[in-house]
C-alpha cells in the first residue's frame, strides 16, 4: 500500500474573480518525486504556494501524511518540514553568502545574542561544500552570478532538514554543464527518504527526475501517472491541449548583407578580452557559453550599463562606445536583460506601464508639455499583450508582480517591440517560460528578424541556439572560442569549444571573427 506523504482534494483557488485552481486532486508518494508541469498561468505555483502556507485555498483540503494541514503562514510550512526553492530567488544581495544562508537563524555564542562568525562560516562553507559551490561564505550576494545565487537558494532550504522539498524551476539561471549540480543533490535527497516535488518547464529534465507526472492545464489537473507513461510530446500535448509539430518555426528570410552593429577589439580587464565581431541585418547570432564566460557581461557593455577599457562598439557605423542606456536606446539598441525582476521590470506597477516605458517618446504630444497619449499607449499595451499572449487581468490595472514567471517575461520582451530597435539583444529570453509560450516567442523573434531586426541571442540552451540562429559564437573566460556557421552546427563542437581554448577541427575555428567577414551569409 502507497504511503501518502501529500494529498490535495478538490483545491479551489480564485483571485478577483479568476479561476486559479478548480478541483486539484492528487496525491504525491512519501519519498517519492512528482514532476508538476503546465503552462505559464496553469496554476503550478497557485498549488505550491498554498502548500507553501503563503495563502489558504477557497475549496478543498490538504493533507500531510493524513492529518488535516491549515499553515497560515510560511513559517507554519517551515516547521512542517516543508522547503520551498522559489524560480525567483529570495535572497538579500547586500549580505553575505552566509548571512543569507542562516538569516532565520544565526548560530550564537552559547546563551548570549551574539552571533559565533567562526561556526556560522564554518557550517555555512558545509553547506556550500553540498552544492558544489567553491566561494568563500563572506562573498556579498551581489557578486555572485544568477546560477551561483540559485546554489545559495538550494543549501539555505537544505539547512533546514526539510522533508518536502519545492523545486521551482532549480534550474533556469544554470548552463547545461550547471544542471548536474542539482540533479546530484535530488538524487542524494531522494536516496534519504524525502519527498521532492520538481517544477519544470524542461520536460526531459522532468521525466529524468519524476516518480510520477501531474499536468495542470488552466486551473485544472488535466492527467497524472507514472513518469514511465509518459513522453516529451504527451506531456506538451496534455499542457496545451494540442500538439506542437516543430519547435522552432521556420524563418521565410535569410541574414542580409549590410552590417548593422560592429564590435572591435572590446576589452575590460578580467570580464571580457579582445572581442570583435560584427552581426547583420536580418541575422539571429546566438552567444553560447558556460557560466562566467562573460556572454551577459558583453551583453551589458554593448548596451551601456558597463564600461569596457578599450574597443570600439558602431552601430550601422556610428560610434556608439560608452554610451549611457538611454542613449543606447536612442541609437537604436534593445536590451532583454536575463535578471527581469531587478533589471527589466517595475514590478509595483501595471502591465500596461511597463510595455510603454521604452516608447514613450512615441505616445508624447507636441509643445513643451510632452504629455502622454494614455489611450494610445493604452492601445500598444493591449496589442502586445494580445500578440503574446499575456495571461493577466486587465493590463491597465494588472500589476506585474501578480504574473506567473513566464508572463513576467513575456512583459520584459514586449515592451521593446514597438522601438523599432536596430538590434536587440536577448540574455536568455525563454527563462523560466513553457514550451507553448516558448514558441510564441520563437516566432516574435523571427518575425523581427525578417522585418530587419538584428538579433544577439544569449542563451544557456544550446538546443535552442541551433534551433534558432544563423551563426553562433562560443565564449570561454571572456573570450572569443569559435564561431560556427548555421551549416557546420555540431552539438558536441560547440561544448567542447566553450571548454577548450583549442583550435577546433572541422565547423569551427578559434578566436574572434574578424570584422567584414560574412562567410556563409
Amino acid at each position: 500500500m502507497i504511503e501518502w506523504e501529500i494529498e490535495f482534494d478538490g483545491i479551489g483557488k480564485s483571485f478577483f474573480g479568476a479561476r486559479a485552481l478548480n478541483e486539484v486532486t492528487f496525491s504525491v508518494g512519501k519519498g517519492k518525486t512528482l514532476g508538476l508541469i503546465g503552462e505559464n498561468g496553469a496554476g503550478k505555483s497557485t498549488l505550491m504556494n498554498i502548500l507553501g502556507g503563503v495563502f489558504p485555498p477557497d475549496e478543498g483540503t490538504v493533507r500531510l501524511f493524513g492529518k488535516e494541514y491549515n499553515p497560515s503562514c510560511p513559517a507554519d510550512a517551515a516547521r512542517a518540514g516543508i522547503a520551498f526553492i522559489h524560480q525567483e530567488l529570495n535572497l538579500f544581495t547586500n549580505l553575505s553568502v552566509a548571512d543569507n544562508l542562516f538569516i532565520d537563524g544565526f548560530p550564537k555564542i552559547g546563551s548570549s545574542p551574539f552571533i559565533d562568525k567562526r561556526r556560522l562560516h564554518k557550517l555555512a562553507a558545509e553547506l556550500l561544500s553540498s552544492v558544489n559551490l567553491h566561494v568563500p561564505a563572506a562573498t556579498p550576494v551581489e557578486m555572485l552570478t544568477p546560477g551561483e545565487r540559485q546554489l545559495v537558494e538550494i543549501a539555505r532550504a537544505l539547512s533546514r532538514d526539510a522533508q518536502i522539498i519545492i523545486f521551482d524551476e532549480p534550474t533556469t539561471s544554470l548552463t547545461a554543464v550547471e544542471t548536474k549540480h542539482p540533479f546530484e543533490i535530488i538524487e542524494k535527497l531522494h536516496a534519504q527518504g524525502r519527498t521532492i516535488i520538481y517544477i519544470s518547464h524542461t520536460l526531459e529534465d522532468v521525466l529524468r527526475v519524476s516518480d510520477t507526472i501531474a499536468v495542470l492545464r488552466d486551473g485544472c489537473l488535466v492527467s497524472t501517472g507514472y513518469s514511465r507513461r509518459y513522453s516529451v510530446e504527451r506531456m506538451i500535448s496534455d499542457m496545451v491541449g494540442r500538439r506542437i509539430e516543430q519547435m522552432y518555426p521556420a524563418r521565410n528570410a535569410g541574414p542580409g548583407t549590410a552590417s548593422v552593429l560592429q564590435v572591435e577589439g572590446v576589452t575590460q580587464p578580467g570580464i571580457v578580452r579582445d572581442i570583435s565581431f560584427e552581426l547583420h541585418e536580418k541575422e539571429v547570432l546566438g552567444v553560447f557559453g558556460l557560466m562566467g564566460s562573460g556572454r551577459s557581461e558583453l551583453a551589458r557593455i554593448i548596451f551601456g550599463l558597463d564600461s569596457c577599457q578599450t574597443g570600439r562598439i558602431r552601430i550601422w557605423g556610428k560610434d556608439v562606445t560608452g554610451s549611457s542606456p538611454d542613449a543606447s536606446i536612442r541609437n537604436g539598441l534593445a536590451f532583454v536583460t536575463e535578471n527581469r525582476r531587478q533589471e527589466g521590470l517595475l514590478m509595483e506597477a501595471a502591465v500596461s506601464e511597463n510595455l510603454d516605458l521604452p516608447s514613450l517618446r512615441k505616445f508624447a504630444g507636441l509643445g513643451p508639455a510632452r504629455i502622454i497619449d494614455r489611450r494610445k499607449s493604452l492601445e500598444f499595451a493591449n496589442r502586445i499583450a494580445e500578440t503574446l499572449k499575456i495571461k493577466s487581468g486587465p493590463v491597465r490595472i494588472q500589476k506585474v508582480k501578480n504574473l506567473s514567471g513566464g508572463n513576467q517575461q513575456k512583459v520584459v520582451i514586449g515592451k521593446w517591440l514597438l522601438t523599432g530597435s536596430a538590434v536587440l539583444i536577448l540574455d536568455e529570453p525563454t527563462r523560466g517560460i513553457d514550451v507553448g509560450a516558448k514558441y510564441e516567442v520563437y516566432g516574435t523573434i523571427n518575425k523581427l528578424a525578417e522585418e530587419g531586426t538584428a538579433i544577439l541571442y544569449i542563451s544557456s540552451e544550446l538546443e535552442e541556439l541551433t534551433g534558432m540562429c544563423d551563426r553562433i559564437l562560443v565564449m570561454s573566460n571572456g573570450e572569443i572560442r569559435a564561431e560556427f556557421e548555421r551549416r557546420n552546427f555540431d552539438k558536441q563542437k560547440i561544448l567542447e569549444a566553450a571548454f577548450s581554448c583549442e583550435v577546433l577541427a572541422g565547423g569551427g575555428r578559434a578566436g574572434h571573427s574578424g570584422l567584414g567577414d560574412n562567410s556563409g551569409n
